[in-house]
């Protein structure tokens, strides 16, 4: 087992330079639909590697990036099957993230107390406090599901009538409505 955590921290210690360099110069090289076959990078103030749990711990000014998905968060919790990381658990106040869907679409921005990062599936589930917004639109809900690959948001829980969603549709600017076909405004 010591052997393992070793080569572990070594390979961590060696590619490190090399995963961060991979993640900003083929930030525009990989479709953004691909976030999710991206490496996971993080950087923090601490970190902590359980061998046994096969779970990592993350604390102080978190940042996880993987493509065009950023998480900024004040504790990370990364739990590995096989190797492969399987679940994520970002917590902060607020923990934060950031997703470019689509080449030349608006960023999809979020915030949550608690999160989790299902990078397999493709999934954020954001839970307590929890807002999604792109443009001048949100969703608000105590629990609210993101589909990265589909940009696809779920908000609120069909069992529990007292967890509400607000969402906010903002009308247009005059700048940004359509020129009428016969030429008047």
């Amino acid at each position: 087992m010591k052997q393992n955590k070793k080569s572990l921290g070594g390979a961590l210690r060696g590619s490190g330079w090399y995963l961060l360099l991979l993640v900003f110069f083929s930030a525009g090289v990989y479709a953004l639909e691909s976030d999710g076959d991206q490496p996971i990078v993080i950087d923090s103030d601490t970190a902590t590697y359980d061998d046994v749990k096969a779970i990592s711990t993350y604390t102080g000014n978190v940042i996880s990036i993987q493509g065009s998905i950023r998480v900024n968060s004040d504790k990370l919790v990364v739990y590995f099957i096989d190797g492969e990381a399987d679940k994520m658990i970002f917590t902060g106040n607020k923990a934060k993230f950031k997703q470019t869907p689509h080449e030349g679409d608006q960023d999809i921005t979020g915030e949550a107390l608690i999160g989790e990062y299902y990078p397999k599936k493709n999934l954020l589930i954001l839970i307590d406090q929890a807002t999604v917004w792109q443009g001048t639109g949100a969703y608000s809900s105590d629990f609210i599901e993101y589909d990265l690959k589909t940009s696809l948001v779920k908000a609120g829980e069909k069992e529990s009538a007292t967890k509400r969603v607000h969402v906010v549709i903002q009308p247009k600017t005059k700048e940004q409505q359509p020129a009428a076909k016969d030429g008047s405004k």
